[in-house]
C-alpha cells in the first residue's frame, strides 16, 4: 500500500510550563497541510515472525540519521515486538519534507508507517489505540493519525479536534536554507502561561489580532536567525493577513485571502521573486481529508 505523509503547521503555540521531566507543557493548533508531502510504500513480504525481513530503499532528501534510527524503522521495531501477526515488509520511501523544519516530517512518516502495519496485517487498531502505539516515538506523532485540525496541550500529545474553516484560504509556505535545532529553541525560552489559547479559539477571525496566536519561539528564534524573522516580516509585507514560524523553525508561512484571478498582486509577486529559491509550497486549503 502507499501512504502520503504529510506535514504540518502550528497556529499560534504557547509554552506554558516547564515540567519535572524537563519537558515543556504547550498550547498550539495542529493543522495538516497535504500539498507538501513524502511518499511512503509499504508491502509485506513472506518471512517467519522470528527473522522479520526488513527490506528499506529510501530516496528524496537524505536523512541525517542510521537506518534503525528512522522513525519509521523504529515504528516497525515497535510494533513488530507487540504483535506477533506483524511479519516481515518490503519499505520504499521517499523524503520531500525536510527535516528540522518545524513541519512534523518523521512524525507523520512514523504514524502513517503504524497504520500502514495496521491495514497490512489486520491488526483492527482504532485511532485511539494506534495514537497510543505512536506516542513514545515523538509527541506530534498522535495528531498524525488524527489528521484533522487539532487543540493541542502537554507536549503536544493531548488532542482534541476543532471546528476549522479555511478553505479557499491560500498558503505560502517557505523553509529558508538554514535550520534551527530543537534544542536551540528551547535553549532561550521563557514559559508564558498567559494569554492561554483555551478559549480563543475563534479561528480565522483572531488570526493575526493580538497576542493569542504568538509563536512563543520566534522571540528566541529570530535574533538569532535574523534571516528567518525577514521571510515572516516580507509575507506580512506582501498582503499576508497572518505569517508565522511553524513549531521551533525554521519554516515560515504566511496565510493570504486567495485571489480568484491568480497571482495578481505585485508585493505577492515580488515576494515569490525575492524567495524563489526557497518557496516549499505554493497551495490553496480545500476539504479536510481525514
Amino acid at each position: 500500500m502507499i501512504l502520503y505523509p504529510n506535514c504540518k503547521i502550528n497556529l499560534g503555540l504557547r509554552v506554558i510550563r516547564k515540567r519535572p521531566d524537563n519537558y515543556h507543557d504547550l498550547e498550539t493548533v495542529f493543522v495538516p497541510i497535504y500539498g507538501l508531502h513524502d511518499e511512503l510504500e509499504v508491502t509485506s513480504i513472506p518471512s517467519p515472525a522470528v527473522s522479520r525481513q526488513i527490506s528499506f530503499v529510501q530516496e528524496g532528501i537524505a536523512v541525517d540519521c542510521p537506518e534503525e534510527d528512522n522513525l519509521i524503522i523504529r515504528c516497525y521495531h515497535r510494533m513488530a515486538a507487540r504483535y506477533p501477526q506483524i511479519g516481515g515488509v518490503s519499505i520504499r520511501f521517499r523524503k520531500n519534507i525536510p527535516f528540522g523544519a518545524g513541519l512534523g516530517g518523521g512524525s507523520s512518516d512514523a504514524a502513517h508507517m503504524a497504520i500502514a502495519l495496521n491495514e497490512l496485517f489486520s491488526l483492527g487498531l482504532t485511532k485511539k489505540q494506534l495514537a497510543e502505539e505512536v506516542r513514545p516515538l515523538g509527541a506530534d506523532c498522535p495528531f498524525f493519525i488524527y489528521n484533522t485540525p487539532c487543540f493541542a496541550e502537554g507536549i503536544g500529545d493531548k488532542l482534541t479536534p476543532i471546528d476549522l474553516d479555511l478553505r479557499g484560504i491560500r498558503i505560502l509556505l517557505v523553509k529558508p536554507e538554514e535550520g534551527v535545532s530543537t534544542k536551540e529553541a528551547y535553549a532561550g525560552i521563557k514559559p508564558y502561561p498567559t494569554p492561554s489559547l483555551k478559549g480563543k479559539l475563534n479561528i480565522p477571525e483572531q488570526l493575526g489580532k493580538g497576542d493569542a496566536f504568538v509563536n512563543d519561539f520566534e522571540a528566541t528564534v529570530f535574533p538569532l536567525h535574523p534571516a528567518i524573522a525577514q521571510i515572516k516580516k516580507r509575507l506580512l509585507d506582501a498582503g499576508a493577513f497572518y505569517a508565522a514560524m511553524s513549531g521551533s523553525g525554521s519554516t515560515v508561512f504566511g496565510l493570504f485571502q486567495n485571489d480568484p484571478e491568480g497571482c495578481t498582486d505585485a508585493r505577492l509577486r515580488a515576494f515569490k521573486e525575492e524567495f524563489a529559491s526557497m518557496i516549499l509550497l505554493d497551495d490553496t486549503f480545500g476539504e479536510w481529508q481525514a
